[in-house]
């Protein structure tokens, strides 16, 4: 039986990474020998999307084949929370159909997005995938 998901973020500085991931954004980790922190990221879901895709007259595609985003339930307080703790943002908010966006950097890693769904999130344990399991 699976019971988690665990996410990988190769990064050319891991140590900047780490204290990021420890520090700004405060997740739990468990050293598991030489300052190698493996962390808690609470609930998670996974999508599968298309590599291309026609969408509203326009056409796009990409060669990428996983992401990484973060989830949260207020994007400008959760901003402000984090650029506190010295969190950068790359670009400016942006509203997609399916929520509103941002992209964090993470130091010695490159960007993730961080995103206020406008879906009920099946992470969450909302209603229909509480009763399959």
């Amino acid at each position: 039986m699976i019971t988690a998901l665990h996410t990988l973020v190769y990064a050319h500085d891991p140590a900047a990474a780490r204290d990021f991931f420890r520090d700004v954004l405060r997740f739990p980790a468990t050293d598991t020998g030489g300052g190698w922190l493996i962390f808690r990221t609470g609930p998670s879901e996974l999508a599968a999307h298309p590599s291309s895709w026609e969408h509203g007259g326009e056409t796009g595609g990409t060669d990428q084949r996983f992401d990484l985003s973060l989830m949260c339930d207020d994007l400008p307080t959760t901003m402000a929370e984090l650029e506190e703790r010295g969190a950068e943002f790359e670009g400016g908010v942006v509203e997609q159909p399916w929520g509103t966006t941002v992209r964090l950097v993470v130091p010695g890693a490159g960007t993730m997005t961080l995103y206020q769904p406008r879906y009920d999130p099946p992470a969450l344990g909302t209603s229909e995938l509480e009763a399959m399991w």
